[in-house]
């Protein structure tokens, strides 16, 4: 089985990127993240067209998540709780005894700023989320664009980014704190020393081999799945071709 995340930063704007992506690369599973379109103008067909499930909930110009998948999903639910600015940033799908989780986590601004709270508290209220409805012993993958970033390794100069609302310390400790339920970053298990990011931002040249990114989007396993993973990669193929996304599709293979 392939899982992939992929922030496509407008699905109408890279709707022939994600299709090719999905053409090229045979995934089982793809969560989508800042999709950026309110539901009756998601292009649905398209993806129907094609032969893929599609699962979504979105807004004009902002967030948005979709699941899309090469079986229908046994049960799709939205948001954490029953806040209604939730729905677009958290979709849950069943697949029979295999859960999916895609969320996009709130960037935060700046550190002073309202919205930095509210990604700390929006943390808090995902634990909880996954401790209500979930065990170590589910089958459970939890992907998207998670704005943070682990480790030093996981941003180019470290150093410098500090005071910045995706690598300070209070994001990185929650979290690590919603890991700690009992998941595993399947990239980092199989690539323990690679310098890769799957985000590049735009204000820069692409080039990869300056290694100037971060890498805040994930797939992340429950032990069941965890151990049966057979490898991860970031794909930087699509950020190099024209009207790219700034971030690049990251996918885990498990055994089934």
């Amino acid at each position: 089985m392939r899982i992939a995340t992929f922030n496509c930063n407008s699905i109408r704007s890279r709707l022939d990127a994600v299709l090719r992506w999905l053409a090229d690369n045979s995934p089982d599973i793809l969560c989508l993240q800042e999709t950026k379109v309110q539901d009756a103008e998601f292009p649905a067909d398209a993806f129907r067209l094609a032969g893929w499930q599609i699962a979504f909930r979105g807004e004009k110009s902002y967030n948005g998540v979709a699941i899309v998948s090469r079986r229908k999903a046994d049960e799709v639910s939205f948001g954490l709780d029953s806040e209604p600015a939730d729905a677009p940033r958290l979709v849950h799908a069943r697949f029979g005894k295999l859960h999916v989780v895609n969320t996009y986590v709130p960037q935060g601004r700046e550190i002073e700023h309202a919205m930095y709270a509210y990604k700390l508290a929006w943390f808090a209220r995902l634990k909880t989320y996954f401790q209500k409805r979930f065990t170590t012993a589910t089958p459970l993958l939890w992907c998207g664009d998670l704005n943070v970033a682990r480790h030093p390794i996981d941003v180019s100069n470290p150093e410098t980014k500090t005071h910045h609302v995706c690598y300070h310390q209070a994001v990185r400790d929650a979290f690590e704190d919603i890991l700690a339920f009992g998941f595993t970053d399947l990239f980092r298990r199989h690539n323990p020393d690679l310098v890769d990011y799957s985000f590049y931002d735009y204000r820069a040249p692409f080039n990869p081999d300056q290694k100037r990114g971060w890498r805040i989007d994930y797939v992340l396993a429950t032990p069941p799945l965890a151990s049966k993973s057979a490898a991860a990669a970031i794909d930087l193929a699509p950020r190099t071709r024209p009207k790219p996304s700034d971030h690049c599709p990251l996918y885990a293979d498990i055994k089934e």
